[in-house]
């Protein structure tokens, strides 16, 4: 990953100013007109027609398998510490977010974000509508970062069948390139001998891990780069694992691996009964899936609530009362519990106040397609280039093979240079087809948030208690205990759907013949008061 801060040559104080923002999630994205220059491109025109002075650029290149984002911290430390520059431009919504703590940190620093290619520009002023969609497109980002690492896992598990170890390797092997230049792993020559001597020791049954560690040193057992000690954690887990036998566990798949093994499988299985029989007599506490444990905090604490199983059969949720924060006497806050029952019935309740009609979908469905036409652009332009690069491809095909029939280049040239751009050819059409599935997946998932929101209360009463508590965490944020009642907060844009069934069903109570969507929607919902007696907490 490569983060750059740009300092703006110059600006006009008596203009308004702002920060620009630009990063690419990939070099396949760079590759297809997304690159940085074309960004900041756009988002300094951007600025000049509206009368900004910019003065920051930041910029982030990163890739799936890396996180963190070095530019977007020193951006939103800037913005910190500079109230006066309230503008953020950043060229849509998912340049600018990878993930939902992202959303929350912008959030928290109250700028106006100006949205060039979507049209948008959110503040704190902005309609609900505007807000609700923005939401939308926020988890919509990180669903596309959540498949760029589907897809790296993909690639790890055809890797993996293929015999190969797919990443980085223990002590004992390295990655090398293979004969075709993918990469392998082999023997180190230095290290490969002192582990596979680990193995015999231990096997032994003369030796503890301490034991074993100090003499596996002695004999020169190191880290390759850093040189530094093999903690006995770490030669645990050499003796855990099954690679040094030539085989290897892959997503609960026995393979066999393609590499030199180090130890044989007989060996390896006495070790492994040695570390079970030293073991086996150590006190193993049974655990249950609590389905709300980690979830909620004692309103008066702060400490978490966890779950206990009472009498063998029924579970019970506690203050844990770890902090010095409850007068003096945590176990004022141990004393009080709940039944799992009651939780789960509130929980229930809550994720009931999201369920909308039909009139609601068609309205963000409608919204989500006027909202991609930019879209549809991108995927159309990258799909012609790509199209163009296949034909040009074909074209270069069919005149070597011209050259071949007239003597011009010899077979075997032909047969290499033809196989490398056939084998393009095939990549265009991969990525193709990418591009046609993007086109429909974009309305696909903005539409599958929204029936998650509107089918949650179904899918929280059937699921397994780790699914509830998956679902709960996706939906809600800031779960506390307080005076007998779950008191929590929607996250974005939950929290839009909330209000909207709230109010909704406030003015069928009252009868009121206001069209009550279009108020909603298109006014500021955060000037209705909502009914009376009805708390806000839970709809912020």
């Amino acid at each position: 990953m490569a983060s750059t801060r740009k300092p703006a040559p110059f600006f006009d104080p008596a203009r308004k100013q702002a920060v620009i923002y630009a990063r690419v999630s990939s070099k396949e994205q760079e590759k297809e007109g997304f690159s940085i220059p074309a960004q900041l491109k756009l988002l300094k025109g951007y600025a000049a027609a509206q009368g900004f002075t910019v003065a920051q650029e930041y910029v982030d290149v990163e890739t799936a398998k890396q996180t963190g984002r070095a530019a977007f911290g020193e951006m939103v430390a800037y913005l910190k510490a500079r109230p006066a520059i309230r503008v953020l431009l950043v060229e849509k919504t998912d340049r600018l977010y990878r993930n939902l703590k992202d959303w929350v940190t912008i959030d928290e620093l109250e700028v106006e974000i100006h949205l060039p290619k979507e049209g948008v520009v959110l503040s704190r002023e902005s309609r609900s509508s505007e807000k609700f969609m923005h939401g939308i497109k926020v988890l919509m980002a990180k669903n596309y970062i959540d498949n760029l690492s589907e897809e790296a896992r993909k690639g790890m598990q055809e890797k993996a069948e293929q015999g190969i170890w797919p990443t980085k390797t223990p002590l004992g092997y390295r990655n090398i390139a293979g004969p075709d230049g993918k990469k392998i792993i082999a023997t180190d020559p230095d290290i490969g001998p002192i582990v596979s001597k680990l193995f015999e020791w231990y096997a032994t049954d003369r030796y503890s891990l301490q034991e074993a560690a100090r003499k596996a040193r002695e004999a020169g057992l190191a880290h390759r780069k850093s040189g530094a000690k093999v903690a006995v954690s770490t030669l645990h887990a050499i003796l855990r694992n099954r690679l040094y036998t030539g085989q290897f566990e892959w997503n609960g798949k026995l393979i066999q691996g393609k590499h030199e093994p180090l130890v044989s499988v007989e060996l390896w299985e006495r070790v492994q009964g040695v570390l079970d029989g030293r073991f086996a007599k150590k006190h193993r506490r049974m655990t249950h899936d609590f389905a709300f444990s980690g979830l909620i905090a004692c309103a008066k604490c702060g400490c978490s609530v966890v779950g206990e199983i009472k009498k063998q059969r029924y579970i019970y949720y506690h203050c844990t009362g770890y902090a010095d924060k409850c007068q003096g006497n945590p176990a004022s806050c141990r004393r009080r519990y709940v039944r799992e029952e009651v939780l789960e019935s509130q929980f229930t309740a809550l994720l009931g106040r999201l369920q909308f009609d039909d009139e609601v979908l068609a309205w963000v469905r409608e919204a989500l397609h006027a909202s991609h036409a930019d879209e549809r652009r991108e995927h159309g332009e990258a799909i012609r280039r790509l199209q163009a690069e296949h034909q040009r491809l074909g074209d270069r095909i069919n005149a070597m093979y011209l050259d071949k029939l007239d003597g011009r280049v010899d077979a075997a040239f032909f047969d290499k240079m033809s196989a490398d751009w056939r084998a393009e050819q095939n990549r265009c059409l991969r990525e193709i087809e990418r591009h046609e599935a993007a086109e429909q997946s974009y309305m696909d998932e903005g539409v599958q948030i929204l029936e998650l929101a509107r089918n949650a209360q179904r899918l929280f009463e059937r699921q397994e208690p780790r699914e509830k508590r998956r679902l709960l965490n996706f939906v809600l944020s800031n779960c506390t205990w307080k005076d007998g009642e779950v008191v929590a907060t929607f996250r974005q844009p939950f929290n839009l759907l909330a209000k909207t069934t709230a109010i909704a069903a406030c003015r069928g109570a009252n009868d009121t013949a206001i069209p009550v969507k279009t108020e909603i929607w298109l006014g500021d919902l955060d000037s209705n008061q909502g009914c009376p007696g009805q708390s806000r907490e839970f709809y912020r």
